[in-house]
This record gives C-alpha cells, sequence and structure tokens, in this order.
C-alpha cells in the first residue's frame, strides 16, 4: 500500500491551523477573568461590561461568514493576518478606555471581529477544503481541540498575570502573545482556499456562493443546525463571561474560576478529538443529540450539588467533553449537506447562529445578576435550550453510513 506523498503536508497544515485557534480562542474564552477588576477600577458596572463583551459574542460570529466569503476567494493567509492585528490592536487599547461605547469599540468590535478572523471557519475550511472526505472529521476534531487547549493555557495563566501585575498590564501581555498568529498564518499558504493541490485534478465547477446560500436557507436540515447551534452559543457564552461571577456568589476565590475554565479547556480537547473521530463512524446528528442531552443533565447535576470548589471542577470536566464538540459534527453536517466548496461561508453562517445565542448568553447573564444577584434563572434557562437543542438535531436529514468492511 502507498502513501500519498501530499498526505504529510495538509496534516502540518491541520496542526498549524490548531495552532492559531489556540491563540484566538484561549484569548477569548478567558475574557471573564477581567470583569471584576475592570469593573472596580474603571467604573464600568458588570452590565456595561456585560453588554460590550454580548457585543463580542455577536460580531465575533457575524465577522466569520464576511471572512469565510474573503478567504474562499483570495485564501487564508490574509484574513487571520488582518484578525490578528486587530484582535492585538483591540486588546491592547482596552485598558485606556473608561466609557461603556468605547469598550464596546475595542472588545465589542475591533477584538472580537480579529478573532473571528482567525477562528472555525476560516480555519476548518481551509483544511476541510484541502483533505479527502473521511479525514475531514477527525481534522476538524484536531483543530478544534487546538482552542480548547488555548482555553486550557490561557485561563490560567491570565488568572496568574492579573494576581501578579494587575488586570491593565495583563491584557497588555495577552496583546502581544496574539501577535503569534502572524507567522502561523504564513504557514496556512497564500493560496485560495479551496485550491487543490499541485498535480491534482481539479474538481468540476460547482454551484455559486448565490445559488448554494439560496439551497442552504431553503434545507429544513441546515436551519436545525442554526437553531441547535444558537443553543450552544448561548450556554458557553452565559458560561466564559459569568462563571467567575457564579464562583464569586458562591464565596469562592477567584482561582477557582480560573481553573475551572482551564479543566473545560482539557475535557474539550478529548471531547473534541472524540467527537471527530466518531464522525467517522457514527452519523453526527446523534452526536449532537447526545452532546446536548448530556449539558441539560450536568446543569440539573450542578444546581442541586453543595457549591464547592470540587463541584466547579467535576461540573467544568463534564460540560467541558461537550463545550466546543459540537463544532466538528456540525461542520462535518455542513460539508455533508453542501459540499466544501463554499465551507467556510456556510459553516460561518451557522457560527453567526451561535454568537447570537452568544449575545444573549452574555447579555442576559449581566441582567440577571444586576437584577436578582443570582444567575439561577439563567442556568434553568440553559436547561430548556440544551434539551430543545438535543431534540431540534433530530431531523437533520443525514444520510446513514456505509456499512464497515470487515475483516478477511
Amino acid at each position: 500500500m502507498t502513501t500519498s506523498p501530499r498526505a504529510t503536508p495538509y496534516w502540518s497544515l491541520v496542526l498549524v491551523a490548531a495552532a492559531i485557534l489556540m491563540v484566538t480562542m484561549g484569548a477569548r474564552q478567558s475574557m471573564g477573568l477581567f470583569i471584576a477588576p475592570m469593573s472596580r477600577d474603571t467604573g464600568l458596572s458588570i452590565v456595561d461590561i456585560s453588554f460590550a463583551l454580548a457585543i463580542g459574542q455577536f460580531v465575533w460570529g457575524a465577522s466569520q461568514p464576511v471572512f469565510g466569503i474573503v478567504a474562499d476567494r483570495f485564501g487564508p493567509t490574509k484574513v487571520v493576518v488582518l484578525g490578528g492585528l486587530l484582535l492585538a490592536a483591540g486588546t491592547a487599547l482596552t485598558p485606556f478606555v473608561r466609557s461603556e461605547w468605547a469598550l464596546m469599540v475595542t472588545l465589542g468590535v475591533m477584538a472580537a471581529a480579529g478573532a473571528g478572523a482567525g477562528s472555525f471557519s476560516i480555519l476548518i475550511g481551509a483544511a476541510a477544503q484541502r483533505l479527502p472526505a473521511e479525514k475531514r472529521s477527525s481534522a476538524s476534531g484536531v483543530i478544534n481541540a487546538g482552542g480548547s487547549f488555548g482555553q486550557a493555557v490561557f485561563a490560567p495563566i491570565n488568572q496568574a498575570l492579573i494576581s501578579a501585575l494587575g488586570w491593565v498590564q495583563a491584557m497588555w501581555t495577552l496583546a502581544l502573545i496574539t501577535l503569534a498568529t502572524l507567522p502561523l498564518a504564513w504557514k496556512l499558504g497564500g493560496g485560495k482556499a479551496g485550491s487543490p493541490a499541485p498535480g491534482a485534478v481539479a474538481a468540476p465547477a460547482g454551484p455559486s456562493l448565490g445559488q448554494q446560500l439560496r439551497e442552504a436557507f431553503a434545507d429544513r436540515s441546515y436551519w436545525c443546525l442554526h437553531l441547535g447551534f444558537f443553543t450552544c452559543g448561548f450556554h458557553i457564552a452565559f458560561l466564559v463571561t459569568h462563571l467567575p461571577g457564579e464562583v464569586g456568589l458562591c464565596g469562592l476565590p477567584a482561582s477557582v474560576a480560573a481553573t475551572s475554565l482551564a479543566v473545560i479547556g482539557v475535557a474539550n480537547i478529548a471531547g473534541s478529538l472524540m467527537a471527530g473521530a466518531a464522525g467517522n463512524r457514527f452519523r453526527m446528528k446523534y452526536i449532537l443529540f447526545w452532546m446536548y442531552g448530556t449539558r441539560a443533565l450536568a446543569i440539573l447535576v450542578y444546581l442541586a450539588a453543595p457549591k464547592t470548589a470540587l463541584t466547579f471542577y467535576v461540573f467544568a470536566a463534564v460540560l467541558g467533553f461537550t463545550w466546543l464538540a459540537t463544532v466538528p459534527p456540525t461542520a462535518g453536517l455542513v460539508g455533508k449537506l453542501f459540499g466544501t466548496r463554499h465551507l467556510a461561508t456556510l459553516f460561518g453562517m451557522t457560527l453567526l447562529s451561535h454568537q447570537i445565542g452568544g449575545f444573549f448568553g452574555a447579555y442576559f447573564g449581566g441582567l440577571a445578576f444586576a437584577r436578582w444577584n443570582s444567575y439561577e434563572s439563567m442556568w434553568w434557562a440553559d436547561i430548556a435550550l440544551a434539551a430543545a437543542a438535543a431534540v431540534i438535531n433530530l431531523p437533520i436529514r443525514e444520510a446513514k453510513l456505509p456499512p464497515r468492511a470487515q475483516p478477511a
């Protein structure tokens, strides 16, 4: 048996994409650690900061189909370079702001759009279009695991920097770290995202982007993916923004929140890799059903459990296993339904729905805290949405997997 000589470069691209996502997601997913010290020093309320971060959740999602269109046309390298500069600039300027509107510009628009330019739709799209169909699910799992690893690494580092240097210096350090995406971007390759490998036979021309979008939005299965991903965004944005506040309400130190976020990241490395591998063996809509159902059960158990550090760590581990492990099967289903020619754009649209949910999760969490000094209403909303998302994924049109070959 011979191995394709092109396989190694493509898997190198997957690892580079995972490294870029490690930086962009690590920076985003640990931002909740800055809320309390930022509020204390700037005079901005928890609601003000939550709203700016909620805007950031929406912008991160809205930017991805836009950047996806650009990446599909001109290649991912320029997109990721622009994103790295925006992410670094928005993060570095944040300590200078003293108004809600200025914070919306720096964290809500600049940093969020920059992170979106180096996120799932661009990176998974670039890899998927260069890999054979049987390797795309596992490749998506590896890339997604990179983002989870970033959360596991960045959360404790940021908390240590905040404790040692203060939140201002910690945020400037974070801005410098995000510039690491620039040299990595050049390793993605400067060509069009869908370009075939040198020497490969070009695929026949497919539908235009407009035709593909019309086809997708007329498909009930595509809307089911959007609705399920909306719930995922609501849940994740609420937790990354307000888990430090929940920990504080339980009388536990900030280090418990940082450790919990890191545990989520570590657990999701395993969850992402397993979801990617499982997509080659099981129908992806059933993987999504079990992930969302598990979240609903995990929150129910958390509400009934005593609020100790161990409870938060166990809760984080269970949630982390499904955290962003929804990405590989969701991206895989989009590719199955519509092909990979416009995957960065079509998957970017589902991420927009994800982040519309993220906007409400981050902002409503701040409103709930301001009104009731508690997040209990948000937990119950999470349970209801997760249960609904599990059911919504079942009607998705997905062909049965072909029978696996039996060994001779």
